[in-house]
């Protein structure tokens, strides 16, 4: 009878490790896994990390799966000419993950998932994935380390100005220069948040009951602020490149619009960015109809070759908004937005004051301390390249004919077969421990188009995503309508 992959014993052909040789075939050869180990040192950023991401990507590919046995410390470390200390970290913070389990003198295995225990798996949420290469949690513990060196504690706990520091806002010009170029740190206001931002620029640029332009599909949080704080939303015919720009034109002479709406890069939730050309034609549009233009870009810094800012070409009309929460980490707390002139940026200070009085000192002080030490595009390299690799995974779960796939950024708007709608899929998918978005939740008229958003970023392990991907896809495969009462995740 076959004993289970995995086991120790001292048939030889039972054991996959054998007076330190591989001779489990079913799954890997020996001279593959060899060279599977060998390229764990590929890649950036601590060796250690390199090793536990080794075994990260490798469960999700299937090439080590639960059962598998790992190779002894000594001999991993012989094998990567590395040191004992550097493969014993290793192991301990791939345990601490979850990834593997230590058999005493059996060995090390790689872990069974535990579904039954294991919470839901958030393909809902978007937020940045873990930086490859790097221990996030050492980063931190640095960065505030480095700011108590430089700043009393005392003065952290305490009321600050308005719209961050000088030192803040010269963080936020050095951040905003790819996308802008050389910015006036006196015209930055440092913001809790893009959320934050967003509500004090529609406080500040508008009056109940003015309308505002908007894509008919957008990011949920600004059709919340409009409808709280009495706004008219003003849906706006769209193609394959956003915006129409005789449709805006219309609606700023015939519909009272006072603000325009825009998230052109990697837009969410139909991951589309908007060309130069159409860039340039809604910038021409707000100048000739003189109204502001509030340009939402989160994503910017995640895409491959993106266009410039709709910032660049009408300055004096639109305020830029670049939060730190989708490109490095919503615990930042961070958004720096650009105003087109003093007039506006005062008017948008006194907003941000009546609402949040002051961004966190701690938080932005950090987000700070890493803009001036090359931290910031230490993470955002890392995220780039966790996101490149999810999204190569996604695409090889999910992959259907008539599905566009974005090449970059961390989520996927996802086009459903037949018959499924987006709230059924989304019940059926919640009854099996996922979470998606649904279509209607970033409707303006809260449609439901037989599309959902997939994120890719919450999953803190690659293999937990994709076990949630494949449960996905098995879903997807099975088609039908599941009745339960579901709350789309944002």
């Amino acid at each position: 009878m076959d004993c289970c992959r995995g086991c120790a014993h001292t048939n030889q052909q039972q054991n996959p490790y054998i007076d330190g040789k591989v001779t489990r075939t079913k799954s890997i050869q020996e001279d593959s896994l060899l060279a599977l180990w060998r390229d764990a040192m590929d890649g950036q950023g601590p060796r250690y990390l390199r090793i536990v991401g080794f075994i990260e990507r490798a469960m999700a590919d299937g090439k080590l799966r639960p059962g598998d046995r790992l190779p002894p410390q000594r001999q991993l470390a012989a094998l990567l000419g590395l040191d004992l200390t550097t493969v014993t970290r290793a192991y301990a913070e791939a345990r601490t993950r979850q990834f593997i389990d230590a058999r005493g003198a059996y060995g090390t295995f790689i872990s069974s998932p535990k579904v039954e225990l294991a919470p839901i798996v958030d393909l809902g949420m978007n937020i940045p994935p873990p930086p490859a290469g790097l221990d996030l949690g050492e980063l931190i513990k640095r960065g505030v380390e480095q700011v108590l060196t430089r700043v009393d504690a005392n003065l952290l706990m305490t009321y600050h100005a308005s719209g961050g520091g000088k030192a803040d806002r010269a963080a936020g010009a050095l951040w905003l220069a790819p996308m802008l170029g050389k910015v006036d740190p006196s015209r930055i206001t440092v913001c809790s948040g893009a959320q934050a931002a967003l509500a004090g620029l529609i406080i500040a640029l508008t009056q109940p009951g003015d309308g505002v332009a908007m894509e008919s599909l957008v990011y949920p949080g600004i059709l919340s602020l409009a409808q709280q704080l009495g706004r008219r939303i003003v849906t706006l015919e769209c193609d394959e490149h956003g915006m129409l720009p005789d449709a805006l034109t219309r609606a700023c002479r015939e519909q009272d619009v006072r603000a325009v709406y825009l998230n052109p890069t990697l837009q969410n939730p139909t991951t589309h960015t908007m060309p130069e050309q159409r860039r340039r034609d809604i910038a021409r549009v707000v100048r000739e109809c003189n109204v502001p233009l509030i340009e939402d870009d989160p994503y910017w810094r995640l895409a491959n070759r993106p266009p410039p800012p709709i910032a660049q070409c009408a300055p004096e009309h639109v305020h830029y908004i670049a939060t730190l929460s989708k490109c490095l980490s919503p615990g930042l707390r961070t958004a720096y937005v650009a105003a087109p002139n003093e007039r506006s940026h005062a008017r948008f200070l006194a907003a941000m004051g009546a609402i949040v009085l002051m961004p966190a000192p701690l938080t932005t002080a950090v987000s700070t301390q890493w803009m001036h030490d090359g931290t910031a595009m230490r993470v955002l390299e890392g995220v780039k390249t966790t996101a490149q690799i999810r999204l190569k995974l996604a695409e090889r779960v999910l992959a259907q004919r008539e599905q566009a796939w974005p090449d970059a950024g961390i989520h996927v708007w996802y086009t459903l077969p037949e018959p499924w709608t987006a709230k059924t899929l989304a019940r059926a998918a919640r009854a099996e421990g996922l979470a998606v978005t649904a279509s209607d939740a970033f409707s303006t008229h809260g449609e439901d188009i037989r599309t959902i958003r997939v994120s890719l970023g919450a999953a803190r392990e690659q293999a937990r995503l994709a076990q949630g991907l494949q449960k996905l896809a098995g879903i997807l495969a099975r088609g039908g309508q599941v009745e339960m009462s579901v709350q789309p995740i944002i």
